[in-house]
């Protein structure tokens, strides 16, 4: 199975386990209930693991082909962050998200009542996603200058009439490649480590609904381009 079909099978699973998420009762009163959620938590997260273990297949095949994205709508390409969401939206979606629930329930959380949803988070909660955000950055910066430094060579090369070894060029962007999915992947890890089991259920419902809601306004924008153009 080429990675196209593959993803195509992975996002209609995704959906089918938003659902089940989402249908899970919250807040979790009691300890099955609990169990339930984190269950359901841990089978998305090895979900999107899975996707990066057979997307660094992919590109260790052809990571040009991980690059042109031809899965993706060009709405999605166009936000991508060397082939893939930017790692530090996971944070600003928790800002987002803990801000609207905050105004919403401002009343009862001011009373002291406790929502225990993302608009409740603890002043540790809100520390460690500040530091953590602040990691993500610099390591996203790291990967980035690794991008143009690779850019830069090649564009050298080729205006020199020099370049050669294309085999080991290519491994040079899968390696860059594996490491911004591998932040993608460990960014996800930790923020949902750092929340409840309800919390990392809203974080992930929210994340997925934005990923969904991305791909169905690109893919409609395509089909309207493309029967213009007919």
């Amino acid at each position: 199975m080429d990675f196209h079909r593959f993803y195509e099978t992975w996002y209609d699973q995704l959906h089918h386990q938003i659902r089940h998420l989402s249908e899970a009762p919250r807040p979790a009163t009691t300890d099955d209930h609990r169990q339930q959620l984190t269950q359901l938590v841990n089978k998305v997260m090895f979900h999107f693991a899975e996707y990066y273990r057979v997307k660094s297949l992919a590109a260790n095949q052809d990571v040009l082909s991980v690059f042109c994205a031809r899965w993706s709508s060009t709405l999605e390409r166009s936000l991508y962050w060397i082939a893939g969401w930017r790692p530090t939206t996971a944070f600003h979606l928790i800002y987002t998200e803990s801000s609207i629930l905050f105004e919403s329930r401002m009343v009862d959380i001011l009373h002291g009542l406790r929502t225990g949803d993302l608009g409740d988070l603890s002043p540790v909660q809100f520390t460690r996603v500040s530091e953590l955000q602040c990691e993500t950055v610099q390591q996203e910066n790291a990967i980035t200058d690794q991008l143009s430094e690779w850019q830069q060579d090649e564009a050298c090369e080729i205006l020199g009439g020099t370049c050669v070894d294309l085999d080991k060029k290519m491994g040079r962007l899968v390696k860059i490649v594996e490491k911004a999915d591998e932040l993608r992947l460990r960014t996800l890890k930790v923020v949902v480590e750092l929340l409840t089991p309800q919390q990392a259920a809203e974080f992930l419902i929210a994340a997925t609904e934005l990923h969904f809601g991305i791909r169905r306004w690109g893919r409609n924008h395509d089909r309207d381009r493309d029967r213009a153009e007919k």
